[in-house]
């Protein structure tokens, strides 16, 4: 009984604090503290599973991180921007329009977890946290398939990034 008392107590404290913090606003505070709740069990999960196998933590070289930016990029922002991802997003947020190539704008919807849960899903800088620590697992558990994965999507990056070029050339005349 006391333990339920000492729940509901917090709970009304949670409660009190997300309204004070967010005004008229939607900020689902606990809908992000069950995500970095996630995040940490994933990572904890992570950690115990390369000790219990005894994994080596590989050293990055800086051309690795470099590749490794790249490839969190490229991933990030497939899945928060790109058309072809957005079934994935769809039930945390709604179609707004485009918001340059091959690229929407959603406006999150839902309340709480919901909310969340699409503000994550639609943002390509929240994600990279997500997305870099799976890559630094499959280092840790798969060094040799994960540097080929890093350095392939980290040249779609690149090949990104000079199509973009190319056509702001053209636009311009050049």
């Amino acid at each position: 009984m006391d333990v339920t008392r000492a729940l509901n107590s917090v709970r009304r404290r949670a409660d009190r604090e997300e309204r004070a913090y967010a005004g008229t606003e939607e900020r689902p505070l606990k809908g992000y503290v069950a995500l970095m709740g996630a995040y940490g069990a994933a990572v904890a999960g992570l950690v115990t599973a390369a000790r219990v196998t005894r994994r080596p933590v590989p050293r990055l070289s800086p051309f690795d991180v470099v590749l490794l930016g790249g490839a969190t990029h490229w991933v990030a922002h497939t899945l928060a921007k790109d058309p072809v991802t957005s079934p994935l997003r769809a039930p945390f947020a709604r179609y707004e329009g485009t918001s340059g190539p091959a690229e929407l704008m959603e406006e999150v919807r839902g309340s709480g977890a919901r909310h969340a849960i699409g503000e994550l899903l639609t943002c390509p800088f929240c994600l990279g946290l997500w997305v870099t620590t799976g890559f630094g697992a499959g280092y840790v558990f798969a060094p040799a398939l994960t540097r080929f994965a890093v350095g392939s999507l980290a040249a779609l990056t690149g090949a990104d990034l000079l199509q973009l070029c190319r056509g702001r050339l053209q636009a311009d005349g050049g």
